[in-house]
Order: structure tokens, then C-alpha cells, then sequence
């Protein structure tokens, strides 16, 4: 499968099966077979349950180092289609205003691709740097 092909599926947010950090981890399944989100799916079944884990892990840079590293998967400096990177997103609305925070993606080309409430969208976000070479 390319990552168009990935991208285009019609992808439904679901906690600890489908969400922003599982979609990518999806992803890596589809190109290489290897799954780094194998201890974390149905773990957790909300917001709360998936904070429970960045937190317990040191953040969303860490959790992801640490479950692609464990794999085998280098960090890059450049990352190019097909790789995971952390990016800054907005996380939802409160009545305090938006949440911007840090989450795994997926490199398409200059743009990254996310998972949202309403499905995957590719957008441009800001690159915070870490990122780890997938194919």
C-alpha cells in the first residue's frame, strides 16, 4: 500500500485503536509489517486514558522514540514521505480556548498527515525536529 493509498482510507477516530498516535503507528504496520502501537491498542478508551500514558512515558516524542527505536527505526534529521515526525497540532476546543500539543504524523510530501476527529487530513504544521526514518 502507498501512503496515498493509507492516507485516502476512510479512517474513524477511535481511542487507543485509531487515534492521532495510532494512526501513524498504523501506518508503519501498513509499510513495513512491524507494529509499534502493539502494547498500547485498547489500553485506553479516552482522552484521559491516553494523557495517562504521554505523561507516564515523558511526552509524545519519547513514547514514539521509544516504541520505533524498540523496532529498529532510526531518527532522522530529514525527514522524507513516509516517515514519523512529532508536530505541533491544535488538540481540540475548550472554553479556555485551543490546546496546541505535540503529536505524532506522517511526512507527505512538504506537509504532514494527521489523524483529527473528522478523519486523516494532510496539512502544513510545524516540524518540532525529531523524527525517525520508516521505509
Amino acid at each position: 500500500m502507498t501512503l496515498e493509498e493509507y492516507i485516502r482510507l476512510p479512517h474513524r477516530w477511535q481511542w487507543g485503536f485509531s487515534d492521532c498516535t495510532l494512526f501513524t503507528a498504523n501506518w508503519v504496520v501498513a509499510a513495513t509489517g512491524k507494529d509499534p502501537g502493539a502494547e498500547l491498542r485498547s489500553t485506553y478508551l479516552d482522552a484521559e486514558g491516553a494523557a495517562a500514558i504521554l505523561r507516564a512515558s515523558g511526552g509524545a516524542e519519547r513514547l514514539v522514540g521509544s516504541k520505533l527505536g524498540a523496532l529498529g527505526f532510526p531518527r532522522t534529521n530529514d525527514p522524507r514521505d513516509g516517515d514519523i515526525g512529532i508536530v505541533n497540532a491544535m488538540s481540540g476546543f475548550e472554553a479556555a480556548g485551543a490546546s496546541v500539543k505535540e503529536i505524532p504524523a506522517i511526512r507527505f510530501g512538504p506537509l504532514w498527515a494527521v489523524m483529527s476527529a473528522r478523519g486523516a487530513m494532510v496539512k502544513h504544521l510545524d516540524w518540532t525536529g525529531s523524527a525517525w526514518r520508516i521505509a
